[in-house]
């Protein structure tokens, strides 16, 4: 009796890595197979199945309780089940959209929609951020921006901003450029950004002089180069993109 119990342990330990190795094979033969897409991470579909595979693998290499055939065969089926869609929508447009999902235009023509941001629960601090991470401090820079279905931010700048060669820079005297400083967000003044320079009076003026209300204006701010940009709740375009 004694050498059985002590015996059982190292059965267990020797059975739990033979799991593990069989099962990091099968996912490197997967993953292989299946291709970068799951790797990236890039829409919804793929992100899901990333998370499946990986408990399915950890529970086929570690819990001993669950047999292992029947976890492979349910592990093959699912694969199987990605084959047949990821197939099906190389050929059905609408399918395709419905796994992947579809980008959300959150700036046109320089102007903010609103309404997109709400939808995809997406503020303007969350925009700012993705902006510098892009190297883009200036939102007036900004002509059109997508927000992919991977959640990174896609910009697409106005010319005047676009890249240029190094020797026209080299040949414009230099101007020194500050950091954004936010003035309004949602019909509100963001008071503690208010300077000896951008007072209160100054917004009230330069609004009356765009013939604005402060409850009209949802995002004003003062951009690198000292020029404020506004953008108004209701931007009046006459066909706003909405891929959402």
């Amino acid at each position: 009796m004694g050498k059985q119990v002590t015996s059982q342990p190292m059965e267990d330990i020797l059975m739990s890595l033979l799991r593990t190795f069989v099962s990091f094979i099968i996912l490197s033969i997967t993953t292989f197979l299946i291709g970068k897409q799951i790797n990236t991470h890039n829409n919804h579909f793929t992100f899901a199945m990333s998370i499946i595979i990986g408990s399915f693998i950890a529970n086929m290499g570690f819990d001993l309780k669950l047999k292992f055939l029947p976890m492979f065969a349910s592990f093959a089926f699912l694969v199987a089940i990605h084959f047949l869609l990821a197939s099906t929508a190389l050929k059905s447009r609408r399918l395709r959209k419905w796994i992947t999902g579809r980008p959300t235009v959150i700036m046109e023509k320089g102007k903010l929609l609103e309404a997109n941001m709400k939808k995809v629960k997406y503020s303007i601090d969350d925009l700012n951020q993705h902006l510098r991470e892009l190297g883009t401090f200036n939102i007036a820079e900004v002509e059109f921006a997508v927000l992919e279905v991977s959640g990174k931010l896609s910009v697409l700048k106005k010319t005047a901003y676009q890249n240029i060669a190094k020797q026209d820079v080299l040949s414009k005297p230099f101007k020194e450029m500050n950091l954004p400083v936010e003035l309004i967000m949602d019909g509100e003044i963001i008071h503690k950004n208010l300077t000896s320079q951008y007072t209160e009076q100054w917004i009230n003026l330069e609004l009356s002089n765009r013939q604005l209300q402060l409850n009209q204006v949802l995002y004003a701010v003062v951009s690198t180069n000292g020029m404020l940009y506004v953008d108004e709740y209701k931007d009046q375009l006459s066909a706003p993109t909405d891929r959402e």
